[in-house]
């Protein structure tokens, strides 16, 4: 059975508990819940704010894409993945990634395809607000994005 991912991109904060309850309520095919919440840094304490913008509906359409090959790649029970947008503060959820199943190692695997994925191919920009009142710009992909996604190529 292939499951369909849950899939948003919001402005609106998430919340962890009612999201893995939302995917678990009443199921009793669920042996292991992996999820990943990624959180706004304050990048040594400069960073006031990060403004992500996106391209509605492609980054929805990609998402969805990286999700749906994870749901074919691992025996998974459910899935549910909310990426934010606008401008976010320190410490606040930019990314969450639940992912369900009857065993713990396809949860982990599952998720951590999503994450590399998302961080190399969901459209998403970044930008710097500081706390001198500067922008640095938009923020450059990194190479160990990169490097992480490519392990997924022979699995």
């Amino acid at each position: 059975m292939t499951v369909t991912p849950t899939v948003r991109v919001q402005a609106d904060d998430f919340d962890v508990d009612t999201e893995t309850k939302h995917l678990t309520g009443g199921r009793h095919d669920v042996g292991a819940v992996v999820s990943f919440t990624g959180l706004c840094r304050d990048e040594g304490g400069r960073l006031a704010a990060l403004e992500l913008e996106h391209y509605p509906g492609m980054a929805e359409a990609e998402i969805s894409r990286i999700a749906e090959d994870a749901c074919r790649r691992w025996p998974l029970t459910g899935l549910t993945v909310v990426h934010r947008h606008g401008k976010l503060a320190p410490g606040a959820n930019i990314v969450l990634v639940v992912a369900a199943s009857a065993h713990r190692q396809a949860a982990f695997d599952a998720a951590n395809y999503l994450m590399d994925f998302l961080k190399t191919r969901a459209p998403f920009w970044k930008k710097e607000h500081l706390k001198t009142g500067e922008t640095s710009g938009w923020v450059e992909a990194k190479a160990i994005d990169d490097a992480a996604a490519t392990r997924w190529n022979g699995a």
